[in-house]
């Protein structure tokens, strides 16, 4: 008998709801994204994932558009933070662009801090 893994809990953040009727994307399709990813990377936004899925197949490997959903997990539920339909085919992040961004979102948050220190004194 196969291991059956616990269905996990999805929160659906305003934006995300927001998103998904932008681009007319059902729940469903959402779900199936998050079911069945075709690629998975780091979010940009700390501790998240992104994952991509093609809209549809023409041929065996290639595709015109993505759907892409990022989602944030913790211990009760899975929180859906945004869905979007991404018209062309992306590359994949190599580390060095991760890093570079990764780097910059740092350091804006950094400069946010100090700056509602500033404002403090």
């Amino acid at each position: 008998m196969p291991l059956l893994k616990k269905p996990t809990l999805l929160e659906w953040t305003l934006h995300a709801q927001a998103k998904m009727g932008h681009y007319r994307l059902s729940p469903a399709r959402v779900r199936r994204v998050l079911n069945t990813p075709k690629r998975i990377e780091e979010g940009v936004a700390p501790d998240t994932t992104a994952m991509m899925q093609p809209a549809s197949l023409k041929t065996r490997d290639t595709w015109t558009q993505e759907i892409w959903v990022m989602v944030q997990d913790n211990p009760k539920a899975r929180r859906v933070i945004s869905a979007w339909r991404y018209p062309g085919v992306t590359k994949p992040r190599s580390s060095l662009a991760l890093a570079a961004m990764r780097r910059e979102y740092d350091e804006f948050l950094e400069n946010g801090k100090e700056n509602k220190h500033n404002k403090k004194k």
